[in-house]
């Protein structure tokens, strides 16, 4: 088959069709760089970067290392770059990160340690008799602080009801 191309049907082909360059001039623009090639010949995918700093690519986890020259905060996108003789980097907004592969993702904490660790109230709050259960009657006539200060908010405007 290459021979038919080779002998017949190229020259063939470039007799009919082919014409002369309008100026000698090379318009080409040069051939990019090694540095440049690898730039543009990568696979990149963009991730988020979890609360723990966590990359999740490929069922494969990755601990970004924080430092204070490249840092990227967490819930940032990332971008991951790939290349065919498996080098990967992990950069955030064109800096690289530096990162290492992790085994798997660190577990959650169960709920009820999360619920104490995470409580936005005191322990007291969860009793029946704390003065956050109370309502506004109850420490109105309890005379507590809290009392006092609806009471003044209530001489303060006319339009409270007594």
């Amino acid at each position: 088959m290459n021979e038919y191309l080779e002998q017949e049907y190229c020259d063939d082909h470039n007799q009919r069709f082919a014409i002369d360059a309008a100026s000698e001039v090379d318009h080409h623009l040069p051939a990019p760089t090694a540095r440049r090639q690898r730039e543009i010949f990568r696979l990149e995918t963009e991730r988020t970067l979890s609360n723990d700093w966590v990359v999740r690519h490929d069922n494969r986890f990755y601990q970004v290392a924080g430092s204070s020259r490249n840092y990227a905060p967490a819930k940032s996108r990332v971008t991951v770059c790939e290349w065919e003789d498996e080098t990967m980097e992990i950069h955030y907004r064109g800096r690289k990160l530096s990162f290492h592969e992790i085994p798997e993702r660190p577990q959650k904490l169960p709920v009820a340690v999360k619920k104490r660790r995470h409580a936005h109230t005191p322990a007291a709050a969860h009793m029946p008799d704390h003065p956050w259960r109370r309502s506004y009657q109850d420490m109105k006539a309890l005379g507590s602080p809290a009392g006092d200060w609806a009471r003044a908010i209530s001489v303060a405007s006319p339009s409270a009801p007594p």
